[in-house]
């Protein structure tokens, strides 16, 4: 019995890694450097903000690469979030591991010295393939807040503290896992952390704002 149990939890820990490992390097992949870099010849992270996100490299190289960076964010979270789905026939602990790491692998990717982007597409990928509609509510609350301010940061910053009350009001069916409130809620965490720099210019009064025409 105590052999059948060990063996057990080796099993869980070995598929644990694997979906960790799958869904960071998903995740980890530099689309913004990688277009900048093959299109212009230069590293983003030396322009505007330093991000490799879609709003800098949009700012920086144009609206076009932007939206090809912001596209290509995305589908590698929902991509990660997916696999894991598909091979564990919709199993959502492993779903939500894989939504949480590929977002981790967004921000800290092993390919650029752990220095990356703010996990918003990424984020906005992995929770789509979970559950569209509570992705709705975030994007909402994105939307919101960048009309009021006209501060692309402050829209993300409400959309990622939107996420784990949405999931936990609005994920159906009722309840919503543990396992996907806990990754939600830092998923959250850790995007507000990545804004902290855009958070003491919004105060400064130093942030960049978006320019309705």
């Amino acid at each position: 019995m105590i052999l059948l149990v060990a063996h057990t939890q080796m099993e869980l820990v070995r598929e644990a890694l694997h979906w960790v490992a799958v869904s960071y390097l998903l995740g980890s992949i530099p689309f913004g450097y990688l277009i900048v870099k093959l299109r212009e010849g230069r590293d983003i992270r030396g322009s505007g903000s330093g991000n490799i996100g879609a709003t800098n490299v949009a700012r920086s190289a144009g609206p076009v690469l932007g939206a090809l960076t912001l596209v290509l964010d995305t589908a590698k979270g929902w991509l990660a979030v997916w696999l894991a789905g598909w091979m564990t026939e919709g199993a959502i602990l492993w779903m939500s591991v894989a939504a949480l790491t590929s977002i981790v692998g967004h921000m800290f990717p092993v390919w650029l010295k752990f220095r990356g982007g703010k996990g918003v597409a990424t984020g906005l990928g992995a929770f789509v393939a979970i559950n569209a509609p509570v992705v709705g509510v975030a994007f909402l609350a994105w939307l919101a807040g960048v009309v009021a301010t006209r501060y692309v940061s402050m829209g993300s910053i409400l959309s990622a503290a939107a996420l784990p009350p949405a999931i936990y009001f609005f994920y159906r069916p009722q309840p919503a896992p543990l396992a996907l409130n806990l990754a939600a809620a830092a998923a959250a965490v850790l995007i507000i952390w990545k804004h902290r720099e855009n958070m003491g210019r919004i105060a400064a009064g130093k942030e960049n704002r978006l320019r309705f025409r």
